[in-house]
């Protein structure tokens, strides 16, 4: 055992939390309100050997602190912390058990799964209501004392992307560039590989303005993946949620200003960087999980458990735990991460993943919860993007539309609508207000269209070439006789199960991938496009995708002309939706009849070119429709006529040609053609009012409508 020492401690303050360096020595603070003593271990270079114990001497509403001279950047440290191991009273307290820093910036090393990483002994009788004595430090990872100056030189020109003009990316960060020809290979799969040059030259060219990274915060690898030779590939495993994960750092030592070189890069491209943030549950599990933090601080403040057996534990993320998001403890940690990673890191954003539990109060979801109105009145999260994913496996966990203003939200009924209208399992009436950024899920409380976020894919099911290539998932690679991942895809192969050589159906599946994009980038609200679904990329069907760090995860850079076709149609969408306000307005589309105006902000029109009547909503058959978005429609709060474009999108969702007839529009007689997705390389010409157009099967087109004295 170390030497434990108490000649070099000083009080130090409770504040702030975690480990500060001063320049002269180190300040730790750490909160447990029923610890009865907590110490600081000191390790050697090599992280391995424990080579000073110390005591915290003070403690300060609830906050354990000292302060340590002569030691900073590079220590590497871990606590041990006292109290009653009583499980069913709900306190799992072992110090034999080194733990991880809940604020530590930095770590070093990974878990090496062993019995004695848990708090109770592993098969004797009592199971988890044992005690274990076995040191589990020579198996744990380390926290790292950091410097945390930076010289973020050429930020000072960085500007938040408005929401209207908002075009989402999700990737992430080793799966990205693992593959990419341009990246050196000692770069590959890295933070610094992410911000290499031709690496963001290429996603500023897709028109796409922020970049939402899957999982960073250090995660663990779970032991039955690692038993199968897999992985935890997507990182929604956290353990702490202050440092960037150091398997994502080229140079661990520099994994802080590795990542925040990284934004910089981003920054100076004019791209916004977005976190995927998992602060719903751990990865410590339930009460036969591991002991490796949070668990061994403060169980009792940290988690949710059963009211009256607190043994167990409330699993509202089917993971085995959930964050006690109530504490206001826990909320202060929480928000205190998210303030650290916008002031220190600089990033723009953040996307929740099961966002619904930080909004769980013991009654349920409450949108206002403790921890929403925390972020509603921080001066600092109220000027970056805070999206939710709106579900959660517990107990009226599924919230779409339910957030507070300021907040914007993954809307999968917008995925699934868009989905079975283009495989002729919905109808336009279903479609239509998903197109108008779902109004009749988000139109409320002042909120704005861009607080419903789109997407036909996300890492979690099919990418969008498998969409149309698979009717059925296959993921056998998983290694659970493809029994995981969901069933639900609402998938069309277009006739053939899987890759095949027909043309006719290569084909379909072309113009159906375009028909998706199309649908997903002209929509209103804010789209979020899946990083390799510009180039039709395939996991070979496998629709979760979570465990495989390999090539079916990574991004394929060898791509062929059908990919570079499919990717300069994505960079004529964007381009259309950042030049033509009408398609990003940041006021709802209604359908409604301005009389001050005399016009329609939207007006749904039939293949006959004339506007859709009420009745005609009802016919469940209709699969052809066109949308036509009026320019001179209200653009603000200001009572005046707009002075946007018009527009016509027209969808056909029917497997044959249909004839269309162009409608009379004020001020003009002419529609010009920009996108045709039966054509690859559109002639951009124009159409006059009452003239039809043979729209093909399944197919989707977009006209502007040009006015006379132009």
């Amino acid at each position: 055992m170390a030497e434990v020492s108490k000649a070099r401690i000083r009080e130090g303050l409770p504040f702030p939390l975690g480990a500060s360096w001063d320049g002269q020595g180190v300040n730790f603070a750490l909160f447990s309100a029923n610890a009865t003593k907590v110490e600081i271990c000191l390790f050697g270079g090599d992280g391995k050997r424990e080579i000073e114990r110390i005591e915290l001497p003070e403690y300060t509403d609830e906050i354990w602190h000292g302060y340590v001279p002569d030691i900073g950047p590079g220590q590497y440290y871990g606590y041990r912390v006292h109290g009653p191991y009583e499980p069913e009273a709900g306190h799992r307290f072992n110090p034999n058990k080194l733990l991880l820093d809940p604020y530590a910036r930095a770590h070093v090393g990974e878990l090496t799964w062993d019995h004695a990483c848990f708090g109770y002994t592993i098969g004797a009788e009592g199971d988890d209501l044992t005690f274990d004595e076995r040191d589990s430090a020579p198996f744990m990872p380390k926290c790292v004392v950091v410097d945390p100056n930076f010289d973020w030189a050429g930020e000072a020109g960085n500007r938040a992307v408005p929401w209207p003009h908002t075009i989402v990316y999700e990737t992430h960060v080793r799966g990205y560039t693992k593959r990419h020809p341009a990246v050196p290979e000692h770069l590959r799969g890295t933070y610094a590989g992410l911000g290499t040059k031709e690496v963001v030259q290429y996603i500023k060219s897709l028109g796409v303005t922020s970049v939402e990274l899957l999982p960073v915060h250090t995660f663990i690898n779970d032991s039955h993946l690692l038993e199968k030779g897999l992985t935890n590939y997507w990182g929604y495993n956290s353990i702490g949620f202050f440092a960037p994960d150091p398997r994502y750092a080229a140079n661990v030592a520099r994994s802080l200003a590795e990542f925040k070189e990284m934004v910089s890069r981003f920054h100076e491209a004019g791209l916004e960087v977005i976190l995927d943030v998992v602060y719903n549950h751990t990865a410590e599990g339930n009460e036969r999980g591991a002991t490796l933090s949070f668990k061994g601080i403060d169980n009792a403040s940290y988690y949710r458990l059963m009211p009256e057996e607190k043994r167990f534990y409330i699993n509202d993320t089917g993971t085995g735990n959930t964050l006690n998001v109530s504490h206001p403890r826990v909320i202060q940690m929480v928000t205190d991460s998210l303030r650290y990673w916008v002031q220190e890191m600089h990033v723009d954003g953040f996307r929740f993943d099961l966002g619904t539990i930080l909004a769980r109060e013991t009654n349920g979801f409450d949108n206002q919860s403790g921890f929403l109105k925390a972020c509603s009145q921080d001066p600092t999260l109220a000027k970056v993007k805070l999206i939710a994913e709106p579900w959660d496996c517990g107990p009226g966990g599924y919230q779409v539309g339910a957030f507070p203003p300021g907040w914007g939200e993954w809307n999968d009924k917008y995925r699934d609508t868009a989905r079975d209208f283009w495989k002729g399992e919905a109808p336009a009436s279903a479609l239509a207000p998903r197109l108008c950024a779902s109004g009749d899920m988000f139109n409320h409380c002042g909120r704005k269209p861009w607080a419903c976020v789109n997407f036909a894919t996300a890492h979690d099911g099919f990418t969008l070439n498998d969409l149309v290539t698979y009717n059925d998932k296959h993921n056998e690679a998983n290694g659970e006789d493809n029994n995981d991942g969901s069933s639900d895809n609402r998938s069309w192969n277009c006739g053939v199960e899987g890759e095949t050589d027909d043309p006719e159906i290569n084909a379909l599946r072309q113009r159906q991938l375009r028909n998706m994009l199309g649908t997903l980038l002209l929509s209103q609200g804010t789209p979020m496009l899946l990083a390799g679904d510009e180039f039709a990329r395939t996991q070979q069907g496998n629709n979760n995708a979570y465990c495989q760090d390999d090539e079916i995860s990574w991004l394929d850079w060898e791509i062929g002309e059908k990919g570079k076709s499919l990717t300069r149609f994505v960079q004529t969408l964007t381009k259309l939706r950042h030049d033509y306000p009408i398609l990003r307005r940041s006021r709802f589309l209604t359908g409604s009849y301005n009389e001050e105006l005399g016009v329609k902000d939207v007006t749904w029109i039939n293949a006959n070119g004339s506007e859709i009547k009420d009745e005609e909503w009802d016919d469940g058959n209709m699969r052809c429709f066109g949308m036509l978005m009026d320019g001179r429609a209200q653009e603000t709060g200001i009572r005046r006529r707009g002075r946007d474009a018009t527009m016509l999108m027209i969808l056909n969702a029917h497997h044959d040609m249909v004839q269309f007839t162009f409608p009379e529009c004020a001020g003009g007689s002419r529609w010009k053609l920009l996108i045709d997705t039966n054509i690859e390389e559109v002639e951009r010409g124009s159409f006059a009012t009452g003239e039809t157009y043979d729209v093909t099967g399944r197919s989707l087109l977009l006209f502007a409508f040009q006015l006379d004295d132009a």
